[in-house]
């Protein structure tokens, strides 16, 4: 329901010039998020080989790679690192119920205290595993398996991505922010394999921490830095599989060149630089034709949405054009266009008629039944997307953007608004957790914001 902001120009930066004029013109230069059509002409040095380049056991997460410059000389045994400064209790904060509605508190329906973390992940029960994951990484009795041991990074980093990116799943995204700034620096050598100089800690930490570690510090310009950072070491990554012909890794870390490419826009974008926003996302090989059909196509999605978002609606439908999207994307900017054209009667049938495309191909499309809700909503047939979105409740559909828009329309509707979002949550704690990767709202407990209780 959100309304679009006004186009925003484009104002570019200015700089005094110098008096002396240089001996030739500056070499051009790509960025870090851009790969070589020839990844064997990109720079050999890797960021492995950077990352191991020190060995100094006394090393911390507060030393960085460039304070680290001494290679490997001895051939004795290196010392495993000591993660014992994330073991620390002070570190993870306590979880209160209070923010949670009242049937989802029953304990009949909580999960067992020795229920295991993939259990509980499974099941949506993710409040319940970020409290797992916490207790484990801070338990101190060796004598017992769920204990991380303190050389065991392996373990504790996992443990940590199913605490921060839980924590993030409940609203608790502050205390996650908060809880991430233990780990200081990722970019530094203390990170580093003695062994192998390659990275310790898992991709999708990473680049959780990031976000959060900017949220944390309270800098938005840290996030793009890092991704920056991160996005130099994938494109060296790429120029190493390329050299052994290892196509597999190539494009996976191709993949991951492209996503942070959009993590950038979004970093941007938090920042209120809109603009840059746009130049950036254009300005990236898959806007000029590059890469895969999937990647060109979650390209022209993101750049669509901004344009949107900046109310630029012809520019959002350019960005689908000349096939460079698929037939639903096209099909669902379309009907977003038309949205903000306020053409809401001429939405709903594009999005019924997508809806039951959808249906026929046993496909339940969950942003397609609330949009549609929407333009119901705002045609006058509040009863009718009232309907449809109880509906995708029932089929077990319960994201807080559904479950948000519901409740809007209960206030609008009824003077029991509150007796209805009870009943409304009473109803969802009924339901079972959407299967693991299968969409729909994520978690079972949902919180009071869900309801807006």
């Amino acid at each position: 329901m959100d309304q679009s902001k006004g186009s925003l120009p484009f104002r570019g930066h200015t700089r005094n010039q110098s008096a002396a004029k240089a001996s030739r013109p500056r070499s051009s230069t790509k960025g870090p998020l851009d790969v070589d059509e020839n990844p064997l002409a990109s720079p050999t040095t890797t960021v492995a080989k950077r990352l191991g380049e020190s060995t100094s056991q006394n090393a911390s997460p507060r030393t960085s790679l460039s304070q680290t410059r001494s290679p490997i000389r001895t051939t004795a045994p290196v010392q495993r690192r000591d993660f014992s400064f994330l073991l620390k209790p002070e570190i993870y904060h306590q979880l209160s119920p209070l923010h949670i509605p009242p049937p989802f508190r029953d304990p009949a329906r909580q999960p067992a205290a020795d229920t295991p973390i993939p259990t509980l992940l499974a099941n949506g029960h993710f409040r319940a595993a970020a409290i797992a994951a916490a207790q484990e990484l801070t338990s101190t009795s060796s004598s017992t398996s769920s204990s991380a041991a303190p050389i065991d990074h392996a373990r504790i980093f996992e443990l940590l991505y199913v605490r921060l990116s839980c924590l993030c799943l409940v609203d608790a995204v502050p205390l996650a922010a908060q809880e991430a700034k233990a780990l200081e620096d990722l970019n530094s050598a203390f990170y580093a394999d003695p062994d192998t100089g390659t990275h310790l800690a898992p991709w999708a930490l990473r680049i959780l921490v990031v976000r959060l570690q900017t949220i944390g510090f309270g800098d938005p310009r840290r996030a793009v830095m890092s991704y920056y950072e991160l996005a130099r070491e994938a494109r060296a990554e790429i120029s190493s599989a390329g050299r052994v012909h290892d196509h597999s890794a190539a494009e996976t870390w191709k993949r991951r060149l492209v996503d942070l490419g959009i993590r950038v826009a979004g970093a941007l974008i938090e920042m209120d630089d809109l603009a840059g926003a746009v130049a950036h996302l254009a300005s990236l090989p898959e806007a000029s034709g590059g890469g895969t059909q999937a990647d060109r196509t979650r390209l022209a999605v993101s750049r669509a949405l901004l344009w949107l978002h900046l109310g630029d609606v012809d520019a959002a439908r350019r960005c689908m054009g000349n096939g460079v999207g698929a037939e639903t994307s096209e099909r669902v900017v379309d009907a977003l266009a038309d949205m903000a054209d306020g053409e809401y009667a001429v939405a709903i049938d594009k999005w019924r008629a997508l809806r039951d495309e959808m249906s026929e191909n046993g496909v339940e499309d969950e942003m397609v039944g609330v949009n549609l809700a929407v333009c119901l909503l705002y045609t006058g047939r509040m009863s009718e997307g009232r309907d449809l979105l109880e509906e995708l409740v029932d089929a077990g559909q319960t994201s807080h953007t559904l479950l948000f828009n519901l409740t809007t329309m209960y206030e609008l509707c009824s003077d029991r608004a509150k007796n209805l979002k009870m009943r409304l949550a009473s109803r969802v704690a009924t339901l079972e957790a959407p299967a693991a990767g299968g969409g729909g709202g994520g978690g079972w407990e949902k919180t009071n914001a869900d309801f807006k209780l």
